[in-house]
């Protein structure tokens, strides 16, 4: 079956005034997404994430690569065409207060996209607003209300049931819950499940909060100054994180068991300028692991299991098959990564 949205090859450089160099904010990534999948994308600020959401939306313009949309190439629609795909792909933003017209109350606000895309009439506009409403959980007595008179999941509510107004196939969610309090936030998420086993939606969700991104995600990819360095069912990343960088990740979030251990593997420094990256692996400056061969090679995404990719030239070296599960302290990949360390901090 052909996957709703298929990136190949996605690059995005911006021109930074008074420097030679362009800033790389996104490099050479590829990625596809079934129907009512969900594609987790994490990293630090500054990976690419939000850039790459945009750039798959075309609100910015990629430098190259393909976005191929219900079959569709966005890269090569011209804007007339561009316009009609428009209704099938929308975004949920970070902060669901700035994302909406504080003049314009939640009946026009919802009803905007119905305007724009749609024949309704003004009655049936309004009667479908009510539905849209009712669907994310509000009652029909909110669309009278300015988006100051409600709560901060409220206004995530409105700026959902905006999103869905034109029945999209696609939406990029772009830490749509980071900014609420916990509730809200569990709320939040469950609705947006609701929505996807409903309406059949699939969902680019960007996010920092790991933890999220495992109750949600059938799918994470692990970004990493503009590259993609792991990628697998969210299941088995959590479980088995292979890239150093991937292990970082998952060794800050605290687990809810005391009684399970799971290794630590910090990275050095601060992530390094995207107009400034380092030659080979860009992660070697900052990675315990690294060898002298991750200064000079460039790595690129490999199979390395079962829908499994990762972009480490020690990957397999690192203990691929080893679980880093309950057990995760003791086992053999976690000694071969620590012997690793050991190793490269004598090169």
């Amino acid at each position: 079956m052909e996957p709703v949205i298929r990136i190949e090859h996605l690059v995005k450089h911006f021109t930074v005034a008074h420097s030679a160099k362009p800033l790389q904010a996104v490099n050479d990534v590829s990625f596809s997404i079934g129907r009512a999948e969900t594609l987790g994308l994490v990293g630090e600020s500054g990976s690419g994430k939000t850039t790459l959401g945009r750039c798959v939306l075309r609100l910015i313009e990629p430098t190259s690569g393909r976005i191929v949309v219900e079959g569709r190439d966005m890269v090569a629609l011209s804007q007339d065409s561009l316009r009609v795909l428009r209704p099938r792909m929308q975004l949920v933003f970070q902060e669901p207060f700035d994302s909406l017209d504080p003049q314009m109350t939640v009946g026009r606000i919802v009803a905007e996209p119905l305007r724009l895309h749609t024949k309704l009439t003004k009655a049936e506009r309004d009667e479908r607003v009510v539905e849209l409403l009712e669907k994310v959980g509000l009652s029909r007595e909110i669309a009278d209300r300015y988006p100051h008179q409600m709560a901060a999941g409220q206004q995530q509510r409105v700026g959902i049931a905006r999103a869905i107004a034109t029945q999209p196939s696609f939406i990029v969610l772009d830490e749509p819950v980071s900014s609420l309090d916990p509730t809200a936030r569990a709320e939040i998420i469950d609705l947006l499940i609701d929505l996807q086993e409903r309406l059949g939606i699939t969902y680019l969700f960007i996010s920092h909060d790991l933890t999220t991104v495992r109750y949600l995600c059938n799918w994470v990819a692990v970004m990493y100054l503009g590259k993609i360095v792991e990628m697998s069912p969210t299941e088995q990343l959590f479980d088995n994180p292979v890239h150093p960088y991937t292990r970082a990740l998952l060794s800050a979030v605290p687990m809810p068991d005391p009684e399970i251990k799971r290794p630590k593997f910090v990275l050095k420094g601060e992530i390094p300028s995207p107009i400034n990256l380092p030659t080979g692996c860009h992660l070697h400056t900052r990675c315990p692991a690294a060898t002298a061969a991750c200064r000079t090679t460039a790595p690129e995404l490999e199979l390395v299991g079962d829908q499994h990719w990762v972009a480490c030239i020690r990957a397999r070296e690192l203990g691929f098959e080893e679980s880093l599960g309950k057990d995760a302290g003791r086992t053999p990949a976690n000694k071969d990564l620590q012997k690793g360390v050991r190793n490269s901090e004598q090169v």
